[in-house]
């Protein structure tokens, strides 16, 4: 019987190395560490009322929100939010340019 060798095996270290250096992988880790970011942003009141559902082209980012009157006033403050999240957006080298809120992604965020 023919013994096999197992040493083509990689490293758990060069895998992840691997995998971060992926675009979608990069692009996701900084959208996600993004997200950690909306509490601060839109307050103890809206922070377990809405939360960031995603990233549609030319930097706008969906918030789902629990009902529409949460909705409607996030949109009020929509300038305001925009002003707080630029700090964080500008360290993590992203854009965000507009927000937009949507009750109907609440169920699935």
């Amino acid at each position: 019987m023919k013994k096999i060798l197992y040493t083509d095996f990689v490293s758990t270290e060069e895998l992840v190395a691997e995998l971060l250096e992926k675009k979608e992988i990069k692009k996701a880790i900084t959208r996600s560490n993004l997200y950690k970011f909306w509490g601060k942003v839109a307050g103890a009141k809206f922070a377990q009322k809405s939360k960031p559902y995603s990233m549609l082209p030319g930097g706008i980012m969906v918030i789902a929100c629990e009902t529409p009157a949460v909705a409607q006033e996030l949109m009020l403050k929509k300038t305001q939010l925009l002003v707080k999240l630029k700090p964080y957006t500008e360290s993590l080298k992203m854009k965000v340019n507009d927000l937009k809120f949507d009750t109907k992604k609440w169920e699935n965020a």
